[in-house]
């Protein structure tokens, strides 16, 4: 028996055979070793991608909790500010706010769709392996 490895991914070979059933049973076989392979990559590349993106959403949550706090303080600073000045500047913190505020949306429901296909590729990929050892 043969082992190619590829990162984390560990993908065994048998020698062929030409014998009818043993045939059948060895392509089974490495169809099966190839089919957890595969899962194997995909699983690790999902959980990665996982990772990040939930390393975003907190960079999003963390990035709005700071623009409300300055927005808080720009408050209270801008009640000794002249009117136009005020004004001016409120109207463009108060339009980044609402862009930040859009894209954390987004972000948390792209994570929420990235979420229900990890879970759909998982429940596919134990059905998938039972089946095929029955």
């Amino acid at each position: 028996m043969e082992a190619e490895e590829n990162d984390s991914v560990v993908v065994e070979t048998e020698p062929s055979s030409s014998h009818g059933s043993d045939g059948d049973d060895s392509l089974r076989q490495s169809s099966d070793v190839l089919a957890k392979g595969l899962s194997s990559m995909l699983s690790s590349v999902i959980s990665d991608f996982d990772c990040r993106a939930q390393q975003t959403v907190q960079s999003q949550d963390h990035l709005s909790s700071a623009i409300d706090r300055l927005t808080g303080e720009l408050d209270q600073l801008l009640e000794d500010a002249p009117l136009p000045f005020i004004m001016q500047h409120a109207a463009k913190i108060s339009s980044v706010r609402k862009r930040v505020s859009s894209l954390n949306s987004l972000l948390k429901s792209i994570q929420g769709r990235i979420d229900n296909i990890d879970r759909m590729l998982s429940i596919a990929s134990t059905h998938g392996i039972e089946k095929n050892n029955h």
